[in-house]
């Protein structure tokens, strides 16, 4: 690990300002993903920014009904919140299908947007990858893909977007709050925030550098029933092979995210609306433009699978 200085702030100001004080600083929270990251030194930072002392702990309505979940809420208060299991059960079984209690607690509802991905040749320093050393190319083209992309790849990258909570939140039409370099607000809506890898797969999200999450809203509950089905190589503390979340009404219809396919929690209106057809046809819609390799195709018809499974699970 290479060295680097460290600040506690206590306000959002203070924070874009440090970030902005020295260049390549990062905003460290739980720093459940980074710091594994800096030990590796894919990431090295030259300063972190430690946001705890910040007031982004918090889950409160919204006058439109909906939540407004602070950045720094960890994983365990949110799936234990009563109104999110309540209203928001996709998100509450999302989860608690992600990492031990352990983690879980560390873990911020920030962060874990934010985490990146586990391809095996991003975290191997030896192997070529465009994500940590642009222009270096991709050892997993070729290489061991068993896990990786089938979906939304480019020629520059095949790798999956790990996070169990961004399939829920994309389900939930989830929106991130921002504050700016310069201090201006924005809201961005989660299906914008992660990006596809293109030709550069190292800009992984919308955010600017140095522009700090604040909260993530949901808007007014979604009825029906909520399922988070995670298809993984072991019982737990797996990341996802296949993963769906899906909000199923009585009549069929409904909405459904895919993880462990696609460089970004992968969700595509148009299939949701062929969910009354199932799961073959929404499987086809959402695997149109497919590229699997010889060691990840399996993901297409397990992703069927998992999808029947799922909306079968919902008519119980």
């Amino acid at each position: 690990m290479k060295s680097f200085t460290y600040q506690r702030v206590s306000s959002t100001d203070d924070a874009l300002a440090q970030a902005q004080r020295v260049p390549g600083a990062k905003f460290i929270a739980g720093g459940t993903n980074l710091l594994d990251l800096m030990k590796l030194e894919i990431e090295t930072p030259a300063h972190l920014v430690d946001l705890n002392g910040l007031g982004l702990k918090t889950i409160e309505a919204t006058p439109e009904g909906g939540l407004r979940i602070g950045a720094l809420v960890s994983n365990t208060q949110l799936a234990a919140d009563l109104r999110v299991r309540r209203d928001y059960g996709v998100l509450s079984r999302a989860l608690l299908a992600g990492a031990s209690g352990q983690l879980r607690n560390k873990a911020s509802t920030a962060g874990n947007l934010l985490q990146r991905t586990r391809c095996p040749y991003f975290y191997d320093t030896n192997q070529a990858c465009n994500k940590r050393q642009p222009g270096s190319g991709c050892a997993a083209i070729g290489g061991a893909s068993k896990q990786l992309a089938v979906v939304g790849t480019s020629d520059a990258c095949i790798a999956t977007h790990p996070s169990d909570m961004a399939v829920a939140m994309r389900v939930l039409d989830a929106s991130v709050e921002t504050l700016r370099p310069d201090g201006a607000r924005r809201v961005i809506p989660i299906a914008e925030l992660h990006r596809l890898p293109g030709a550069t797969p190292q800009v992984e999200t919308a955010l600017a550098s140095g522009e700090l999450i604040t909260a993530v809203t949901l808007p007014g509950p979604v009825g029906g029933t909520h399922v988070y089905h995670k298809v993984r190589d072991r019982a737990s503390y797996a990341f996802a092979v296949v993963s769906v979340a899906a909000i199923v009404q009585r009549d069929g219809s409904g909405r459904v995210a895919l993880g462990g396919v696609a460089p970004r929690p992968w969700r595509m209106e148009g299939a949701d609306a062929l969910m009354p057809r199932g799961a073959k046809a929404v499987a086809d819609a959402l695997f149109t433009d497919a590229r699997p390799t010889a060691h990840n195709a399996f993901k297409l018809p397990l992703a069927e699978r998992t999808l029947a499974a799922t909306f079968a699970q919902a008519r119980t």
